[in-house]
């Protein structure tokens, strides 16, 4: 090897050292601390980030959309009061329903979906493994990075469900006075917003084969969808949403964003030089 080669390399393997035990650490000092305030952003107990279960109440509805009002009450990864009010095609009086007393819905979405372990790999609890540093970190990037994909994803795609399926949960039997036959709720984060849906439904007659086609697993499903329940069918005949934006959803949404992204620009550093540590002997 020329000595203009033997000098070349020893500069770029001066800068990979420097980028392994200096840029890393900051970088990941910068995530950790990004990811703690995700965390501080959800109410519910993480442990060693603590937060306050503060009650939130949230407006639902607008004047330019009366069908259905409401306002719920989210304390930590729990709706814990709801106070609705719908009004249905055939009757000119609005239905008023609460939450029993002695029910509340858990939002599994704001269940904080920040796994501990990404705490500790952000924090670079894996340095002092026996792991060669651009391999530790390279799997450190990937790990990191799969669980802020699956944290934010989280947010960003709300469970699908069947007709039978939401008619069947919880949900259905949280309600004073109880739900009607011909009503079905869901509530559902979706990105930074706190969704209500309400469908309302009409039974088919019993002999109805002719075009009967029931509908998959959906987020939202639309009018017309039809499913069977027992030994009825029904059909949705109309369908209300009405949402509100929930603003720490949102900042928690920015951190992930950021968070990936240092991962990547770090990730993307040491591939640049990783390729010189398989001429050099360890």
């Amino acid at each position: 090897m020329s000595a203009a080669s033997q000098a070349e390399r020893a500069v770029l393997e001066e800068e990979f050292n420097w980028l392994l035990k200096e840029e890393v650490h900051a970088v990941l000092k910068q995530l950790q601390d990004i990811l703690k305030e995700a965390a501080r952003r959800f109410s519910v107990a993480t442990p060693g980030f603590e937060g306050q279960l503060k009650q939130e109440n949230f407006i639902l509805g607008s004047s330019t959309m009366d069908q259905v009002k409401g306002v719920l009450t989210m304390q930590g990864e729990a709706l814990t009061q709801a106070d609705i009010n719908i009004k249905v095609a055939k009757s000119n009086q609005p239905l008023h329903f609460a939450f029993r007393d002695d029910k509340q819905w858990k939002l599994q979405q704001v269940g904080c979906p920040l796994n501990p372990n990404i705490m500790f790999m952000s924090g670079g609890g894996l340095q002092n493994m026996s792991i060669p540093y651009h391999i530790l970190w390279s799997y450190l990037m990937d790990a990191v990075m799969l669980q802020l994909i699956r944290a934010r994803n989280r947010l960003t795609t709300p469970a699908t469900m069947t007709l039978p399926e939401l008619a069947s949960s919880g949900l259905m039997k949280m309600f004073n006075p109880a739900l009607p036959g011909d009503l079905m709720l869901n509530l559902y984060i979706n990105l930074s917003k706190l969704c209500l849906t309400v469908y309302q439904l009409h039974v088919l007659q019993p002999n109805t084969t002719k075009n009967f086609k029931p509908a998959g697993g959906s987020v939202l499903h639309n009018p017309g969808a039809m499913f069977e329940l027992g030994s009825s069918k029904f059909e949705v005949s109309h369908v209300h949403t009405v949402e509100c934006v929930v603003p720490w959803l949102n900042d928690t949404l920015v951190f992930f964003t950021i968070s990936l992204q240092l991962c990547q620009q770090l990730k993307d550093k040491i591939s640049v030089f990783s390729s010189f540590w398989n001429y050099r002997p360890f």
